[in-house]
């Protein structure tokens, strides 16, 4: 609670209170606010983008905007954009270059995971078979491309691409590494910084890019964007084990996908050699048996994994934030604070 003084008439001081939510606080409707407008009309032109005169890429496409999320990415580029001036064509570009390629990333994604669901909806692959969506992804890319060199923003696209290159890099790090089961705590950290944060980094480098000229600027976005990924993601990773009052729901998916994430590395660093090799061998052999995978999450949360998991995303939300201390003070510099609190506080 905050007061704005105003004068009377009769010049006398009258005290007003206004009611203002803390970051914490405020809800995706709250932190797209200063954007709201701005959104609708990406919308609008994403859905132009897709458009395709060949009636089956048509309806695929089609179906693809059905699907969409909350679609967070473009957020992140338009909030940036205007910390640093008026949100313009070319932040219009960067985003839909962002939401194309992270597309088809998406769609590619899932014919490699042989996954025929993705939030909620059947994937590409599963309606339309993985010849099709494979070929759907390559359009996406190809459109990506066509936008950048129409619009002559071949600094976009090196961002852009820059970002696809070491989500893919990434990928393959996690597949090589997670076959022989060694992933330490570095590792891990390389793999989601390029997995996930690396898309996010690109978000706001391309959205700062569109405005200002500033070479720091561009950095200080790209590296606040690093930081909020890797604090997502780690956040997705502590719901395989639950979260918070829905610590006795845990699912248990990673560990399925003999994925060692950073709760079971520190509980396995920090177990003996009988423990260790107990629980290695349990992801390696037992990974499809629901009472097995129950008891290693229980281990692990008992050997603290949860604790210092929380704590590392805690220090990267606090060095997200730390980096928009140094950018100008407005309401898109308040929206993105906000979304550093979304990433680690939100439910699914």
């Amino acid at each position: 609670m905050c007061f704005e003084y105003i004068y009377t008439s009769n010049l006398k001081l009258l005290a007003t209170t206004v009611t203002t939510k803390l970051p914490e606080q405020m809800t995706v409707k709250d932190i797209k606010a200063p954007v709201a407008s701005v959104m609708d009309e990406f919308e609008k032109r994403f859905k132009s983008t897709m458009k395709s005169k060949t009636a089956l890429l048509d309806k695929i496409t089609h179906y693809i905007i059905k699907r969409k999320g909350k679609q967070m990415r473009p957020l992140f580029v338009f909030l940036s954009a205007g910390i640093f001036g008026e949100i313009n064509d070319r932040s219009f570009t960067a985003a839909t270059l962002i939401e194309l390629l992270h597309t088809a990333t998406l769609v590619h994604d899932d014919v490699v995971d042989e996954s025929f669901e993705r939030r909620g909806f059947f994937s590409l692959n599963a309606l339309w078979k993985n010849k099709i969506a494979v070929l759907v992804g390559d359009y996406l890319l190809s459109k990506g491309l066509l936008v950048s060199v129409d619009k002559n923003e071949f600094s976009m696209l090196r961002i852009v691409s820059n970002a696809v290159s070491q989500m893919s890099e990434g990928e393959l790090l996690q597949i090589e590494k997670s076959r022989l089961l060694n992933i330490d705590e570095k590792v891990y950290f390389d793999v989601i910084r390029q997995k996930t944060a690396s898309l996010i980094s690109a978000c706001c480098e391309a959205g700062a890019n569109s405005t200002t000229d500033n070479k720091e600027w561009h950095k200080l976005l790209a590296k606040f964007g690093e930081y909020t990924g890797i604090a997502f993601q780690i956040k997705d990773d502590l719901f395989d084990y639950g979260f918070g009052k829905d610590i006795g729901k845990p699912t248990g998916i990673d560990i399925k996908e003999k994925k060692l994430t950073l709760p079971l590395i520190y509980a396995m660093d920090n177990a003996d050699r009988k423990d260790r090799k107990w629980a290695r061998n349990l992801v390696k052999k037992h990974n499809e048996n629901p009472k097995k995978i129950k008891e290693l999450i229980k281990w692990v949360i008992a050997s603290g994994g949860i604790e210092y998991t929380e704590k590392a995303m805690f220090e990267y939300r606090d060095k997200a934030l730390e980096v928009l201390t140094k950018l100008p003070e407005n309401e898109y510099r308040n929206s993105l604070e906000a979304l550093v609190y979304y990433t680690i506080n939100r439910k699914k």
